[in-house]
C-alpha cells in the first residue's frame, strides 16, 4: 500500500515541447471560438469586450495549469490549495456570463489533459445552443409614469383602462393632498400596438388637462443586467 501511494505521488514525467504546443494551440483556437460566440450572442450595453478577452485568457491559463498538474497527485493537491485563496468578486452582468466562464474552464481542462475531441465536439454543441438562444430576450416592459391632479384621478384611470383594458398593471400609486402619481407597467408590444391609434397615448393623456408630467421608462435586458 505504501509503495502504491509513493507511485501516485511521484511525477509522471515532463511533456515534450511539441505536446505542450499542441495543447496550447488547440486551446487558443477554441478560445477564439468562445470569443466569437460571446460577441455574437451579446449586443448593446450588455456586451463587455474586457470580459470577452478574459474568457480567452482564462482558457489558456486553465490549459497551462492542467499541463503542469498532469498526472502528479501531489502537485494537483498543492495547486488546489494554492488556487483556493483566489476570490472572484466581479459582479456578473448577465446570467449567461456564468455559462461562458464554465465553458472556458472546461475547454482549458480538456485541452490541458489532451482530450481535444471532447473540447471540440462540446464547443460545437455549446456554441450552437448559445447562438440560437442567446439572442432571445424577455418581453421588454415599459413603465408609464404619470403625475396629475387629484381631480383627474378617475378620468386618467378610465383612459388607461380604455386604451389597454387589463393589460396595463398598476404598480405604484402615490398621492398627496393635491396630486397623484401612477406607475403602470405594460409590455412594449402592447404599447406599440396602441401607438397605431389615430390619437397617440401622449396626446390622449395631456388632453385630460392638469397633467404635470408623463414619462415612459423602458425596462429591458440591457438596463436590468
Amino acid at each position: 500500500m505504501r509503495n502504491k501511494l509513493l507511485e501516485l505521488l511521484e511525477p509522471s514525467g515532463n511533456l515534450e515541447l511539441e505536446a505542450i504546443m499542441m495543447r496550447m494551440i488547440s486551446a487558443s483556437i477554441i478560445a477564439c471560438v468562445i470569443y466569437f460566440s460571446y460577441w455574437c450572442s451579446h449586443a448593446g450595453g450588455i456586451y463587455s469586450k474586457k470580459f470577452n478577452i478574459t474568457l480567452v485568457t482564462m482558457t489558456l491559463v486553465t490549459t497551462m495549469v492542467m499541463i503542469v498538474i498532469g498526472n502528479n497527485l501531489a502537485l494537483s493537491l498543492g495547486m488546489v490549495g494554492a488556487l483556493s485563496i483566489i476570490r472572484f468578486r466581479t459582479a456578473i452582468k448577465d446570467s449567461r456570463d456564468a455559462v461562458y466562464i464554465f465553458w472556458a474552464l472546461v475547454v482549458g481542462i480538456c485541452c490541458g489533459a489532451g482530450d481535444y475531441q471532447v473540447a471540440s465536439v462540446g464547443t460545437i454543441f455549446v456554441m450552437a445552443a448559445l447562438l440560437v438562444f442567446g439572442r432571445i430576450k424577455n418581453d421588454n416592459r415599459v413603465l408609464l409614469v404619470i403625475r396629475t391632479s387629484r381631480s383627474n384621478e378617475e378620468r386618467l384611470e378610465a383612459l388607461l383602462f380604455q386604451r389597454f383594458a387589463r393589460k396595463a398593471s398598476l404598480r405604484v400609486k402615490n398621492s398627496t393632498e393635491n396630486s397623484v402619481e401612477f406607475i403602470y407597467e405594460v409590455s412594449r408590444r402592447i404599447l406599440d400596438r396602441d401607438n397605431r391609434n389615430a390619437q397617440s397615448l401622449t396626446d390622449a393623456v395631456y388632453s385630460l388637462g392638469n397633467i404635470e408630467y408623463f414619462n415612459v421608462v423602458a425596462q429591458n435586458d440591457d438596463i436590468g443586467s
